[in-house]
């Protein structure tokens, strides 16, 4: 007998439900051919920009001119030419010890703080590892391989050295024990190996150094020590003079000590760089440790000894210096950041020549320096590379690709200006690799907002990074010289310049930024210098009506406080933030009308580039700081900026430099929305729809209150709360045209501040993000604004024609619409008002609104429309030709709505879900549930492949896209789990399947979503290896070459070979091939290639020994048939002679 399943009958009940009432909505949306499909997409990691975090060491290949950095968390980043980056990563996550090239093979190899060291092959461009060995008995502490060798030395803690084969990463048993190295009677233990170099003129010889201030110079064929030299403190690190003679040791007492190979028993010098000289000839006071020192030779001049550290003690809160001593000079470079590591660039590989360094590579903390040793000053070369992007933190980030065309030259002309003087003249010296071959040609930028209040735009273009033009906000206010000066009025304790949000319109050039201070800057673009005498400054009074202070009693009538007479005398004057009328202190302390930052008064010079436009101030209401702003949208055809927080939302005209609305959430529904929230106390809801209906009627009490001129519709415009010091100027401009026209006076000007509870101020840009399981009393009872959207759309369902609209989202996932009222452009424009209504909420949704959008019929989308960039400090003959081209370059209007049909598709996404809404019928066509679990942190629509679709990022890590209109699910992919709120903070989605999030404090990761952009990854990815030809190796002269002079070789593999020193200890070390698969494929083809043009340069150089072996073989039997010839020339002349002839 079947089993009855009650359900499954509920199944189908609600699949057929849902299938009914989509029904109805779909007619439209199935016209709409969608070519996206699944195949059109794959997750994947492109390009890792900016400084590497934490970095713990570096390495140079000399020949090939590649730089490697390693990090503390097992991150490798490998630097070439100006566009040349590549990142990898240990799996371990264990910092990097230390760094060695395999100079000129393509190859690098790492050592690591979990006793581990790795191969890795660098001639493909995705490198990998190829050996791994993991150390279980003995810590690593020092690496070393010589010049052209393949064996590989490892010094560990127990003082003892091992012998790697890196061809097969196989250990030698040739082991060098810390008891044969050391004297016989000496009793304690030397310490961990801390330097390995082997003898510049001799490769049979090794140079240890211990801890304890033991260096032994040991005799590999011999198998021990020739010489120990004993000091007594610590030993940082050892450098040899290229001829083999001396070596110098710096200390932890902030000494060097120069040895001669041949004399053992005392050091030959010992200075101390920075430490004072008693006069009595005593030993100089101590001083910080010298942590590393190099010694390298020039033919023509004296040698350089560069070192780090060796401060004096009493130099307290000095910053970590590079000392430079050549000849009788001692140069000492401050640095900003401490010293990590340096090295020194020299002209030749070869460790038995001249040096000849030119360069001085210093890896500070959070840096990276060059400096230039060829030029007096020792001035520092122009870094290429994107390594500033932590100059200031970040807070927030865009990104933009498929710009237009022309902005990345104009940003970098304005942005060149800006360039710091004084740099090296030379060429960067790290030159290495070549760029990809990559097809993606559109342009993209990316914008960083910082905690300094810079602005940073970046090209991006091809998978490099490069800084365009830097923008500093914080010059329009007036900074505190000290803590004593700082402002009470702050809402932050660090940082009041930081950047919240930012709005860009690239085709326009309009830019607007909101700030933590609760504050918003609009800008405009401008390749001229201007000089701006007065700030053009807005305040906005947003408050709350929840609270029995500010609310109005029962039974009377609101009454806004009104101005004195002389209070606003002067436009000009008043529009200083200085006035003594925009703020005041009541007589219990209570703070009002102040905002949190002080506009600079004095005239502001402004350089080419961005330019202040307007700045509006949020300011204290009877004791409460402003809410900082949560979402902020401009749009350049309309003229209009709008910003919204918890308290509500504003909408200012930044042509007419007025507020024309400042509403409170809860008034954006109308009074018959069904989903309209009840505000807490229904006595007050009672005096609020009481007051809107008055002021709507208009009140004659009012208008015979307001008798001066200057206050024409004042009380509305109080009500609003825009501040004392703007009211009087804005609504002189109002009471001359409301007369005129007032069919298109604004309609909501009567609207007053909705409350909200106060939210703490230092939450960042993440706090419209929260989990589903938030359900407390004080979450629900607060509606934010979240995001903000400029159409053209159908405002109501009875619509038949377009109007400007703005869509408004809050965290409660309503979605209103507010029809805007704008007269035609030219001198119109800047007189008549802006009307404003509100028109009720279009849709719910579940969570946060995080983004919102406009389709056509056909599914394209149909972008906010905008005022194409003109200069505004030209010419008017130029103004003229450039509205011209604008009028031209005007995106045309979609049709307008004929009877019963809707031209319009509304895609709407929270946190949980998106849904699609026909218009003006404002019929839902699609629903889908993205998350139940987690909630989305970012979403945006996106074009793809010629389609649009919405790309979405989850905090439990999954990247899903979903295709328009009808919400098919094409990609999802658990990528990244929200572990850091910095992800969620800076995550981006841009067009054409890009994205990027800040990874670190310092670096950016880009990754595609793009199936085509994955396929031609490897093409577009840098090479790091180039074959180049290995420099010839000094003469040793013919004086040298005839009495045994100059270097001597080894055969290190008779002697570290397994026939030769037996089987290392299994025990020892484990080793572990490289990873395989596709990757290794790849990477084993492209090390085919990279040995196929190797062998050819060996053929090339073998063919030219041959034909030069040639020449010689002939001049040396020129030469014997010349003596022949003589030979027998003189056996003629004596030939017929007696001896006693001659």
């Amino acid at each position: 007998m079947k089993k009855f399943n009650i359900r499954k009958v509920l199944d189908g009940l609600t699949a057929s439900s849902s299938s009914a009432a989509h029904s109805g909505g779909s007619r439209e949306s199935d016209a709409v051919q969608e070519t996206l499909q699944s195949d059109h997409f794959q997750l994947c990691k492109t390009v890792r920009h900016g400084f590497p975090y934490q970095p713990s060491s570096m390495a140079f290949d000399p020949v090939q001119k590649i730089l490697a950095v390693g990090t503390q968390n097992g991150a490798l980043r490998l630097f070439g030419r100006a566009g040349v980056e590549c990142y990898c990563q240990h799996e371990s996550g264990a910092a990097i010890i230390q760094l060695q090239f395999l100079i000129n093979e393509g190859a690098l190899v790492s050592a690591l703080a979990d006793d581990s060291i790795h191969l890795w092959n660098l001639r493909q461009k995705i490198p990998a590892i190829l050996h791994s060995l993991k150390f279980s008995r003995e810590r690593i502490t020092y690496v070393h391989l010589p010049f052209q060798s393949k064996w590989l030395y490892i010094g560990t803690e127990r003082g003892n050295i091992h012998i790697v084969n890196v061809e097969s990463f196989t250990l030698s048993g040739y082991v060098i024990m810390w008891n044969k190295a050391i004297e016989l009677s000496t009793k304690t233990h030397p310490g961990p190996v801390v330097h390995i170099s082997d003898h510049p003129m001799d490769e049979g010889k090794l140079l240890i150094g211990f801890e304890c201030g033991v260096v032994v110079l040991w005799d590999l064929k011999c198998k021990k020590a020739d010489y120990r030299y004993t000091y007594d403190e610590a030993i940082h690190s050892v450098a040899w003079h290229h001829e083999g003679k001396q070596f110098v040791c710096s200390h932890s007492d902030g000494s060097l000590t120069t040895w001669n190979v041949r004399a053992p028993a005392k050091a030959a010098q010992i200075i101390t760089p920075h430490g004072k000289q008693p006069k009595d000839g005593k030993k100089p006071e101590p001083c910080k440790p010298i942590l590393k020192v190099e010694y390298k030779t020039t033919r023509a001049g004296e040698p350089f000894m560069i070192l780090s550290g060796g401060l004096s003690y009493d130099t307290v809160g000095r910053r970590a210096c590079l000392t430079v001593m050549h000849g009788k000079s001692t140069t000492v470079l401050e640095m900003d950041y401490p010293i990590v590591d340096f090295l020194t660039l020299c002209e030749t590989p070869y460790p038995n020549d001249f040096q000849e360094p030119y360069a001085v590579v210093v890896l500070l903390e959070k840096d990276l320096v060059l400096i230039d040793l060829g030029q007096i000053g020792y001035p520092i070369f122009e870094n290429p590379y994107p390594l500033t992007i932590h100059e200031s933190p970040v807070t927030c980030c865009e990104y933009f690709a498929d710009c237009p065309a022309e902005l990345i030259p104009a940003l970098y002309s304005v942005g060149s200006r800006q360039k710091r003087q004084g740099y090296s003249k030379k060429e960067w010296p790290i030159s290495g690799g070549n760029w990809g071959q990559g097809t993606q040609s559109y342009p993209e930028i990316i914008i960083t907002g910082h905690a300094d209040g810079t602005i940073k735009f970046w090209d991006a273009s091809a998978l490099m990074l490069q800084v365009l033009y830097k923008l500093k906000t914080a010059k329009v206010f007036e900074r505190a010289r000290g803590k004593e000066e700082k402002p009470s009025t702050d809402i932050v304790d660090e940082d009041p310049f930081a950047i919240q949000t930012l709005s860009w319109c690239p085709e326009s050039r309009m830019l607007c930024v909101a700030g933590v201070s609760a504050h918003v800057i609009v800008y405009r673009f401008s390749k001229q210098e201007v000089t701006t005498e007065v700030v053009q400054l807005l305040e906005v009074r947003m408050q709350c009506d929840f609270s029995d202070v500010d609310s109005p009693d029962p039974g009377g009538e609101q009454t806004p406080t009104l101005p004195t007479p002389g209070a606003a005398s002067s436009p000009q004057e008043t529009e200083l933030p200085t006035q003594p009328s925009t703020g005041s202190n009541s007589s219990d302390g209570h703070r009002d009308n102040i905002p949190c930052l002080q506009v600079r008064s004095s005239p502001l010079k402004q350089s080419p580039g961005y330019q202040v436009e307007l700045v509006i101030q949020l300011v204290w209401v009877s004791g409460e700081p402003p809410q900082q702003i949560t979402s902020l949208a401009i749009n350049s055809s309309n003229g209009l900026v709008v910003f919204g927080n918890s308290n509500g939302l504003g909408v200012v005209d930044y042509l007419q430099k007025t507020l024309l609305l400042n509403m409170g959430t809860s008034e954006l529904y109308s009074p018959s929305d069904p989903y309209q929230r009840q505000p807490c106390s229904p006595r007050k809801a009672r005096q609020l729809s009481g007051g809107i209906s008055e002021s709507n009627e208009g009140s004659n009490t009012t208008e015979d209150r307001c008798k001066s001129p200057t206050s024409v519709v004042y009380t509305n415009w109080q009500m609003f709360g825009v501040s004392v010091s703007v009211t009087a100027k804005m609504s002189r401009k109002i009471s001359q045209t409301s007369e005129q026209k007032p069919d298109l006076a604004i309609s909501s000007l009567s609207y007053i501040c909705a409350p909200s509870c106060r939210s703490d101020a230092k939450d960042n840009s993440f706090t419209r993000s929260r989990s589903s399981s938030v359900t407390s009393i004080e979450r629900e009872s607060r509606e934010v604004i979240s995001a903000f959207h400029f159409c053209e759309s159908f405002p109501r369902k009875t619509d038949s024609l377009l109007s400007p609209c703005l869509l408004v989202g809050t965290t409660q996932g309503s979605v209103m619409m507010v029809a805007l009222s704008l007269s035609p452009g030219g001198d119109s424009r800047l007189q008549q008002p802006v009307g404003i209504s509100s028109c009720g909420t279009l849709v719910k949704l579940k969570g946060g609104i995080l983004t919102m959008a406009l389709l056509d019929s056909t599914g394209t989308l149909l972008p906010p429309s905008y005022e194409p960039w003109y200069d505004p400090n030209s010419s008017d003959e130029e103004k003229e030709k450039e509205k011209e081209k604008s009028r031209r370059r005007r995106p045309a209007s979609p049709p307008s709505s004929q009877e019963g049909q809707d031209h319009q598709f509304a895609v709407l996404c929270s946190e949980k879900q998106a849904k699609v809404v026909a218009l003006p019928s404002q019929t839902r066509i699609h629903k889908h549930n993205i998350t139940e679990s987690s909630f989305l942190l970012r979403a945006d629509v996106v074009l793809m492949a010629g389609e649009n679709c919405i790309a979405c990022f989850c905090a439990n890590g999954h990247i899903m896209t979903l295709s328009l209109p009808s919400l098919r699910p094409l990609l999802d992919v658990n990528y990244l789990p929200l572990t850091d709120m910095r992800i969620a903070r800076t995550f981006c989605f841009s067009n054409l399947g890009q994205a990027l999030y800040l990874v670190s404090p310092a670096e950016f990761q880009r990754i595609t979503y793009s199936q085509d952009t994955c396929n031609n990854l490897q093409e577009m990815l840098s090479e790091l290896f180039t074959p180049v030809e290995t420099p010839e190796a000094p003469n040793r002269g013919f004086f040298k070459g005839l009495f045994g002079g100059g270097a001597q070789s080894l055969d290190r593999e008779d002697l570290f070979g397994e026939t030769a020193s037996g089987k290392a200890s299994r025990s020892l070390a484990q080793h572990i091939p490289g990873p395989g698969g596709m990757e290794g494929m790849k990477g084993a083809a492209s090390g085919v290639v990279g040995d196929l043009a190797r062998a050819r340069i060996a053929l090339d150089e073998r063919g030219q020994k041959l034909g030069e072996l040639d020449e010689r073989t002939a001049a040396m039997m020129a030469s014997a048939d010349s003596f022949s010839k003589h030979a027998h020339d003189m056996m003629l002349k004596y030939k017929d002679k007696k001896w006693y002839q001659l």
